[in-house]
């Protein structure tokens, strides 16, 4: 009983630190990351598609992303969606490829992205804390059943 409790809240906790990993990934520094368009879905013929699977994304320099649309006629669609996504970025389009340059961060950039990074950390804590906090909840709620010592 105490060790499926116990393997359930390392289940949980390992899914919180995974997420706030995948948190930081979506966390636009100055170097090129294909992480960073991850969470960005085209309206593709009128559906909402991850972008993943309407095009591939190459680095081919560290300040540089190269999303190849599988598709030449949605070349326009996934740049709008790109824009909309609020990252701060300007895509460029040539036709048959889009761009994405990221411009060297300032100070300013700096300072705001420190905030961010920590804010994203304390969620990580508080969750992984949270689930601790339910877990010896759960163990307690079983005090009559086992002992005080396999609780402890």
């Amino acid at each position: 009983m105490i060790s499926d409790l116990l393997s359930e809240g390392e289940h949980k906790m390992a899914m919180a630190v995974d997420h706030v990993a995948a948190e930081f990934s979506t966390v636009r520094t100055g170097r090129a990351n294909p992480q960073l368009l991850q969470r960005i879905t085209v309206d593709y013929y009128g559906s909402q598609t991850p972008l993943q699977q309407l095009a591939s994304i190459s680095v081919p320099e560290p300040r540089m992303l190269v999303v190849h649309p599988f598709d030449k006629s949605s070349v326009s669609d996934i740049e709008r969606a790109i824009q909309i996504a609020d990252l701060g970025l300007t895509p460029s389009n040539d036709g048959s490829v889009i761009r994405i340059a990221f411009p060297p961060l300032t100070e300013e950039r700096r300072k705001v992205l420190i905030r961010v990074v920590k804010h994203m950390a304390e969620e990580g804590r508080v969750s992984v804390r949270n689930v601790r906090r339910h877990a010896k909840s759960d163990m307690e709620a079983l005090h009559g059943e086992i002992s005080d010592d396999d609780i402890h």
